[in-house]
């Protein structure tokens, strides 16, 4: 596993434009533990979640932004600004996030983009600078790149295009690529992340204290 912490040394090639690195926001869940609350739907400064997450891609130089949604559908097309956005409907959101990994992937066949840049909606503490850090890790299609906490991997993560099939042949259940990403540990580099996020994840009661 590489390790890369300088932000100095995670310049991005010339080719790595807005189009090549796509975004991918999962944001299909129902909030089980929040009383069946949609987390895209939770209240941040004012707007939906998810619009959160869609703007910190875009910060961070993502052009073309899809966004994977299950849970009350209609009212996150309603209720949430997501101009610009291509809407992955996941009718099979419910078996978990494997499912929404696997639409968002799918999603993203023909459209020239060379890798794309996983995040979760549930975690607003991430933001632009440190997604912006693992974007410009981007190299070519083979790239393996992941945000990291104190040395513990975490989101955002991006996967080269040569990984995509790997990746929704084991996403499975709630656990997305964490299996993919632990059989192919010694290819992931590391960006140090924890200087400037919090990786937090609202999950629960206790944790829409988050939110602003």
């Amino acid at each position: 596993m590489k390790h890369m912490d300088d932000p100095d040394d995670l310049e991005s090639t010339d080719s790595a434009s807005g189009d090549e690195v796509a975004g991918l926001v999962l944001a299909a869940g129902g909030g089980r533990r929040l009383g069946g609350r949609p987390k895209a739907l939770l209240t941040h400064r004012g707007r939906p979640l998810v619009e959160h997450a869609v703007a910190v891609l875009r910060a961070a130089g993502c052009a073309r932004v899809h966004v994977v949604i299950g849970a009350r559908a209609a009212d996150v097309r309603r209720l949430a600004r997501l101009e610009g956005c291509v809407l992955v409907d996941n009718p099979r959101w419910e078996e978990g996030m494997g499912s929404s990994l696997r639409a968002g992937l799918d999603s993203l066949a023909g459209t020239g983009a060379r890798a794309v840049l996983v995040s979760l909606v549930d975690q607003p503490g991430i933001g632009a600078e440190a997604t912006a850090r693992v974007r410009a890790a981007f190299r070519d299609e083979t790239s393996l790149v992941s945000a990291a906490y104190e040395g513990v991997r975490g989101h955002p993560v991006l996967f080269g295009a040569a990984h995509w099939a790997g990746v929704a042949a084991s996403a499975t259940g709630d656990r997305g690529a964490r299996a993919y990403l632990r059989a192919h540990q010694e290819a992931v580099t590391l960006i140090e992340c924890g200087d400037v996020a919090r990786a937090y994840d609202i999950d629960t009661e206790a944790d829409l204290g988050h939110l602003e």
